[in-house]
């Protein structure tokens, strides 16, 4: 069944109106101009990482390579440009036949990156490469930053479980597009049903406050959705007296209940307090699960403390306060002429301000220590070192318009994993600091 089937609103049609105005505006000046054609090279990079961020996460490809795909000009949208006379006709008659035919060279999704990493590389005719940028740092930018804020999140909450619940604090599609990023960087579930429809994460859920306060009284509360859902379901126990709630729990299912749910109150101290009286009424199997505002400065305060499992949502969907990356997608080589043959001319902005780029065509590649730990980003032109040969980053994603490299997204978060493991032990902690390795350029 597609998603379309449903009504859903997680998938649309055509990605071209994804874009800023000026892209079209340009592609109509080139087009008239007759440079529209001259083969071009854009890199998409950050100069910095978000301020105390040590490293950053590489997500959202898969969805980019899914809008290069659905990157149409159909005759509504056609239509609608032609209506508020946006570009002038011979421009709409070489959109209405647009397809991506170029390549796209990038990190796999779920890699770190650090800052002048070429994150994603978009070659092909400056037309059809420049329509692409918007759709793509909206994309990048926003699950990247969720990624990164997630991986914080699930080093410090070690082996314990995480789960998104962060739908109700975002817009809906961005929700659903969060959950995703979120589970590449290591959260192992959300309670948002479009994200597991759409990308397969597995979902979780049980009750609210509102169910308890529906009820006369919280036994009849716990009571009915007990016979619902079984004893190993989640009993949530702060509507009123968490004690005496949690008492109420095991009196109704028994030593074989799954777990409470704290959402409220001093979370160190109570989850103490509840595993002590969880213990005492024999449900010593029975887990505990915290939610409440949490960021990864509060898990790592209740590492000691026995909880279970966490369920984030505000601080995970707004990128625990760094809700961008701040990648820019710049032209960094074009063609001397149209000719399919001309050669490629590094380019790039030499403005003053902190914007400067720097030009031509890259690799990346992450040298390592003698312990097989990353030492440094190393970026260059031209030819790739011997001894980095077969640690280059960039693997090709699109040839020829074709796209090459979906994956699953249990590949990707484990790719992630194993990522974040191959950086310096300093990589996970939460105190400000710089990138954990540094950039170098050959």
């Amino acid at each position: 069944m597609n998603t379309a089937d449903l009504g859903l609103p997680v998938d649309v049609p055509s990605t071209a109106l994804f874009t800023d105005h000026y892209e079209l505006t340009m592609l109509q000046a080139a087009l008239k101009g007759g440079a529209a054609d001259r083969r071009s090279v854009f890199e998409v990079f950050t100069r910095r990482l978000p301020e105390g961020r040590r490293y950053g996460v590489v997500a959202g490809t898969g969805r980019v390579l899914d809008a290069i795909e659905n990157f149409r000009f159909d005759a509504d949208v056609l239509g609608f440009l032609r209506e508020r006379r946006v570009v002038d006709e011979p421009t709409l008659e070489w959109l209405a036949s647009y397809r991506f035919g170029g390549d796209v060279w990038g990190y796999p999704e779920g890699e770190v990156y650090f800052p002048g990493s070429p994150i994603l590389r978009v070659e092909g005719s400056f037309a059809e490469c420049v329509l692409l940028e918007t759709v793509i740092l909206s994309i990048l930018n926003h699950d990247s930053a969720i990624a990164a804020a997630a991986s914080r999140m699930a080093s410090a909450a070690g082996e314990r479980p995480l789960i998104e619940m962060g739908a109700r604090r975002t817009h809906e599609l961005a929700a659903v597009a969060a959950s995703r990023a979120a589970y590449v960087g290591g959260f192992t579930t959300t309670s948002d049903l479009a994200a597991g429809f759409r990308y397969g994460i597995p979902t979780v859920g049980t009750s609210a406050h509102a169910f308890t306060l529906l009820h006369d009284n919280e036994r009849d509360a716990f009571q009915a959705q007990v016979d619902s859902l079984g004893r190993g379901t989640t009993l949530l126990v702060d509507t009123y007296d968490v004690t005496e709630a949690v008492r109420l729990a095991v009196e109704v299912a028994g030593p074989e209940l799954g777990a409470v749910r704290i959402d409220s109150g001093d979370l160190l101290l109570v989850a103490h307090r509840v595993r002590q009286q969880l213990d005492e009424l024999g449900a010593t199997d029975t887990r505990i699960i915290v939610t409440s505002d949490l960021d990864e400065y509060a898990i790592a305060s209740l590492a000691a403390a026995p909880v279970d499992a966490y369920g984030v949502g505000t601080q995970l969907v707004t990128g625990s306060g760094h809700p961008t990356c701040s990648m820019v997608y710049k032209l960094v080589a074009r063609a001397e002429s149209a000719d399919p043959k001309a050669p490629l001319v590094p380019v790039a902005k030499k403005s003053t301000g902190g914007k400067t780029s720097i030009g031509g065509r890259k690799w990346a590649a992450r040298r390592l220590d003698a312990y097989g730990v990353a030492e440094a980003e190393v970026i260059g032109l031209g030819a790739v070192p011997a001894e980095l040969s077969d640690r280059q980053l960039l693997v090709e994603l699109v040839k020829g318009g074709q796209v090459l490299a979906r994956e699953p997204l249990d590949v990707v978060r484990d790719r992630h994993a194993a990522a974040r493991a191959n950086l310096p032990l300093s990589a996970t902690q939460l105190s400000r600091g710089e990138a954990v390795i540094p950039t170098e350029y050959v």
